[in-house]
């Protein structure tokens, strides 16, 4: 699902209007009426109300008028609440208005936090419609829309939030000040990066996106695509398995981890590059944890390096030289300790390999203070897949700062050193040297478990080494992560998930996108 930013959406809306001569007032008598038909369907066993529609002053106040007439003509019983003076409502949401009034609809003007309290007092609604702020938003919101807010999730009733749950900034996402909790959503002509961006995404409950007249053209490409990766777009990625083919056929990672304590990282990311799909997986240990490493893979090939301490040494570069010959590509970092030899090996692996490398883990800690290092890379794709933490380290900004703007920085560090960079978390950002970014439409809250990111660095591994590109590896391997983690959770719950689990459900995962990727 593509996804655009509201300075777009706004750009869209000039050019129809100003430039194509579409009158805004028609613009928002079809997103009302559009609104009113999936509202009916929706929530048909609810009519006929009472409905409460509470409005702003501006045009998201306007598709209200609309929705609030439109209801009335299907015989819902209806009261607006506008927050403002009647005066302070102008342009075409003062048009709407107008209509509204002159057909006897049951309006009130609210200015005071006494007035607010009393009208809803008083309402007893079975459904609410949020009208208050829309994509325009780009401040905190404050005073009596704020208290209206709270009003909207406190009441048990099911919300309808037109555009977008007010209080989400329709750019990123994220909640100013405080925001709508709604249970659908109906959007115009596209849906938002607020939309699908944490944490707004939370609060947007089911989303329809529905035409409104604007033509295609209105759109110029500006900037790089954004989606919402779904399993459409994961379907369309899946490496061909040609009749006849074998292992050969399917690539060979050479996964590059573990250290003492910490084998198991090594283990789950070798694992996880087996049911991706490839096929063949080495996994190069220290030699200190060779035997344990032996014990826990039975489908991946072990290779010993030499270790100082438990960890890798520096000494072992030519070993791993030859390691990487014939290779298709590499996994670096799960389980490898933090040691100065450690740091200077994958340092010196991401500039002198050129196959496609993904980092994560303690690789990415070895690029703390030496981001410089990936602009000596020579050639060869390179993906990075830091938590929120390895980010500050490698960016120097902390965690706060990178979770209140992820889809900037996210796009700005993969841009400025020609690397795709996936930024985990709660709907975990894809972003590609280009400007793409894909948000990542799948997982849940049990992948907050520890092993759960060498998973994924070896998913997206075993797909590089499929011949998959760099973008569309980490946009893919995310999806099946997250799907495994959603089918699993149907079974099981989301609490207690193991990283291990995981496992089993990737070739599902794989089988059920092969056979459709259609979203359910």
């Amino acid at each position: 699902m593509r996804l655009i930013s509201a300075e777009q959406m706004q750009q869209a809306d000039r050019r129809a209007i100003d430039e194509l001569g579409i009158p805004g007032v028609v613009l928002m008598e079809n997103a009302g009426r559009a609104t009113v038909a999936e509202l009916c369907t929706e929530f048909s066993n609810l009519f006929p109300g009472p409905a409460l529609i509470l409005a702003g002053k501006g045009n998201n106040g306007g598709d209200g008028y609309v929705v609030a007439r439109g209801l009335i003509d299907r015989g819902w019983q209806v009261q607006t609440l506008v927050l403002a003076e009647s005066a302070e409502v102008s342009g075409d949401a003062a048009v709407m208005l107008k209509v509204l009034q002159r057909m006897g609809g049951d309006v009130d003007f609210v200015t005071t936090s006494a007035e607010l309290a009393k009208k809803v007092a008083s309402a007893d609604p079975t459904l609410l419609v949020d009208a208050l702020l829309g994509t325009g938003l780009t401040s905190a919101v404050r005073g009596l829309y704020a208290e209206a807010i709270d009003f909207l999730n406190s009441c048990s009733c099911p919300v309808l939030a037109i555009d977008i749950p007010s209080g989400i900034d329709g750019s990123t996402g994220q909640i100013l000040g405080t925001a709508v909790s709604a249970d659908l959503t109906v959007t115009f002509d596209h849906a938002k990066v607020g939309h699908g961006s944490w944490p707004g995404a939370a609060r947007v409950g089911k989303i329809k996106v529905v035409e409104i007249g604007i033509p295609s053209l209105c759109h110029v490409a500006e900037e790089p695509e954004c989606r919402l990766f779904d399993r459409a777009d994961a379907a369309k990625l899946l490496p061909q398995r040609p009749i006849g083919g074998h292992k050969g056929n399917f690539g060979h990672l050479l996964v590059v981890a573990g250290s003492t304590g910490k084998t198991g990282a090594a283990a789950l990311a070798g694992d996880a590059a087996v049911r991706s799909g490839c096929g063949l997986t080495t996994v190069a240990c220290p030699a200190a944890v060779h035997d344990i490493l032996e014990l826990k893979l039975t489908e991946a090939m072990t290779a010993p390096l030499a270790d100082s301490g438990g960890c890798l040494a520096e000494t072992c570069w030519p070993e791993l030289q030859l390691l990487l010959t014939g290779r298709s590509a590499v996994a670096i970092g799960p389980g490898l300790g933090q040691g100065v030899q450690v740091g200077r090996l994958v340092r010196r692996v991401l500039t002198e390999c050129d196959l496609p490398i993904v980092a994560d883990a303690d690789a990415l800690n070895a690029l703390e203070g030496h981001a410089e290092t990936l602009f000596e890379r020579k050639s060869g794709a390179t993906v990075l897949t830091p938590h929120p933490g390895e980010m500050a380290r490698l960016t120097g900004l902390g965690v706060a700062e990178i979770e209140a703007d992820r889809f900037r920085i996210a796009r700005e560090f993969a841009g400025e050193f020609g690397v795709v960079m996936v930024l985990k978390g709660a709907r975990t950002l894809i972003a590609a040297p280009d400007g793409r970014v894909s948000i990542n439409g799948s997982g849940n809250v049990g992948l907050a478990s520890g092993g759960s990111g060498d998973v994924l660095t070896g998913l997206i591994g075993g797909l590089l080494a499929q011949g998959l590109d760099s973008y569309e590896a980490a946009c893919l391997g995310c999806f099946m992560h997250g799907m495994a983690a959603d089918c699993l959770a149907e079974e099981q719950g989301d609490a207690g998930l193991k990283a291990g689990d995981l496992m089993a459900f990737l070739p599902i995962v794989r089988k059920q996108l092969s056979d459709g990727g259609q979203d359910a």
